[in-house]
Parts: structure tokens; C-alpha cells; sequence
């Protein structure tokens, strides 16, 4: 499908960001940018419109208004610590708005495009393809579970693109880690960083990239789109003190057992991105490329 309408939700967040102007760019699809927030963050005001996805009656307004061919679902409720505590907030936004959309295209035969992530499995058998079982461990990882789970048993066409450990440059966004990073070692402040979390990284431009190759082919069922990568987030910090020229004794190594972080994190995980090489032509970028993007895009 190189032509055809895209309602893309959380459009104002980090990965929605992305979409937006990878799809705009790299694309002749029509879009129709929504988010919670009253205007869009960067600068699609023409095309944006402000949807609150946990209102059902607001979400099939707009899409029987705007009559979509895909409905792109970037958003999410993604600070997995919060998930712990603000269980009822996080179901709302990861489960129950996306029976909302569900319930939206089904009636019009719309394609539901969803992300999801690796915290559906425990981290105790990584890296895991499309078909390996998830076996969750935290009420984030839960909640995305759910969500795969009631698309599956929704009859809509569907597809599912699972990635991980997102980073990159947006407007009014919370920091993720590479920004965290760059940050904190351009102030020369010392942080600890573990060496027990293993996984592919992903540039959320990467990710676009690969959404991007779903919808225009069509593709349908679940989809690793992710960073080539599989290392821990030690080694992608040393990586990333190469690429900005930091000082890498300001990094001590640790465990996430030390952290006493409210939800438990998958630790040998990772996604094998085969599928998505092979059928799609996606290119995952490794962690030197996605690094020296990312740096590219902060300084822009």
C-alpha cells in the first residue's frame, strides 16, 4: 500500500515523533496525527488533530470521521516503574484504549498496527523471535501481554511490530536513556550503569523505518523490529562515550539487583529482528549507526 490513510495515535510521543516525519519524508501516505495534547509537537498542526484514545466514544468519532485505512498505535503507557504503582492508569492506557481501537476498526475493516516490547517475556531465555512464549514478569509487561492478546482474539487485521529499549531525539519528551546519558557525561557527573540487562538497543528513526516497510507491504501478524545489536546497556554506554567523546571512568558497572527498582526487568533479552531482514528488507541499524544518527539529530 503505497497510497492510503494512516491514523497515527500518540503522535506527539518519542516513536510518534518519528513516524510522523519518517512517514511524511519517506512516503506518500496520507496522515492523520493525533494525540492526548492539544496541538502536535512538531509543527504537523495541518494534519493533526487532538484524541484522547481511552474515550471510545472520541476514538470512533474520528475514525468515522476521518475513514483510515490503518490505525498506527504508538501510544502507550511506557515508564514500566509507574506501571507498578499506577496500575489502574497503565491498563487504561495499554489494554482498554486499545480495545477502544479495536472496537473502532473492526466495523470498517481497518488494519490495527500496534507496537509492543520485549518485557512480554521474563528475560530468562533471550533473545526471543516472533514465536518464542511470553511469560511476563512485570505489570507493564502484563499489560502489553493483554493488549497482544485482545488484538489476536479480535478478528481485526492485524499487525504487531515488538521492539525495545527506544531511544532518540523528540520535542517535549521525557529523557530516554541515551539523552540521560549524553546529559549526565557532558556535565562529567559519574553514573552507574548495569551490566546484567542485555538487549538491541533501537534508534526510534530505525523503528519508523520499519513500521513504514509493514504498512506499505501489507504485512500482517507479529514483527522484532529492533536495533542489530544485542549487548548490555554497559556496553552500549561505552559505545556511546566513543561516539561523544566522554570520559568512560565516569561509568561504574552494576547489577540490577542493586537498583531495588519497583518492577522486575527481563534481563537476557533481545529481539531476533530475521524475520524482519529477510521479509520486510528491513535494515537494522547497529549501535555505532544509530549513535552517530542520534548525535547527529540532538545537535539539529
Amino acid at each position: 500500500m503505497k497510497k492510503g490513510k494512516i491514523l497515527v495515535t500518540g503522535a506527539n510521543g518519542l516513536l510518534g515523533q518519528a513516524v510522523s516525519a519518517v512517514f511524511k519524508r519517506e512516503s506518500d501516505l496520507e496522515l492523520c496525527l493525533t494525540s492526548v495534547e492539544e496541538k502536535s509537537y512538531n509543527g504537523f498542526d495541518d494534519i493533526y488533530r487532538q484524541l484522547d484514545i481511552c474515550s471510545k466514544e472520541n476514538v470512533k468519532a474520528i475514525v468515522a470521521d476521518y475513514k483510515p485505512d490503518v490505525i498506527l498505535n504508538c501510544a502507550a503507557f511506557t515508564d514500566v516503574d509507574k506501571c507498578e504503582t499506577e496500575r489502574e492508569a497503565c491498563w487504561k492506557l495499554n489494554v482498554d484504549a486499545v480495545k477502544n481501537l479495536i472496537i473502532a476498526a473492526r466495523p470498517h475493516g481497518i488494519k490495527l498496527v500496534h507496537i509492543s516490547t520485549d518485557y512480554i517475556f521474563d528475560g530468562k531465555s533471550g533473545p526471543y523471535s516472533e514465536d518464542s512464549s511470553p511469560n511476563p514478569i512485570s505489570f507493564y509487561g502484563k499489560s502489553k501481554h493483554a493488549a497482544e492478546n485482545a488484538i489476536l482474539a479480535s478478528g481485526v487485521k492485524h499487525a504487531i511490530a515488538r521492539t525495545m529499549v527506544l531511544f532518540g531525539v523528540g520535542n517535549n519528551v521525557k529523557p530516554n536513556f541515551a539523552v540521560w546519558l549524553v546529559n549526565k557525561l557532558a556535565a562529567k557527573e559519574k553514573i552507574n550503569i548495569v551490566d546484567d540487562q542485555i538487549g538491541n538497543s533501537t534508534i526510534v528513526d530505525n523503528l519508523a523505518y520499519g513500521l513504514l516497510k509493514i504498512i506499505e507491504q501489507e504485512k500482517t501478524g507479529v514483527w522484532n523490529v529492533a536495533g542489530k545489536d544485542i549487548e548490555s546497556r554497559y556496553d552500549f554506554t561505552v559505545k556511546l562515550c566513543d561516539i561523544f567523546g566522554f570520559d568512560k571512568s565516569l561509568i561504574t558497572k552494576i547489577k540490577t539487583a542493586s537498583l531495588n527498582q519497583p518492577a522486575p526487568r527481563p534481563l537476557n533479552s533481545g529481539l531476533v529482528t530475521l524475520k524482519a531482514e529477510t521479509e520486510l528488507q528491513f535494515k537494522p541499524m547497529n549501535t555505532v549507526e544509530a549513535l552517530e544518527l542520534f548525535k547527529h539529530n540532538l545537535r539539529n
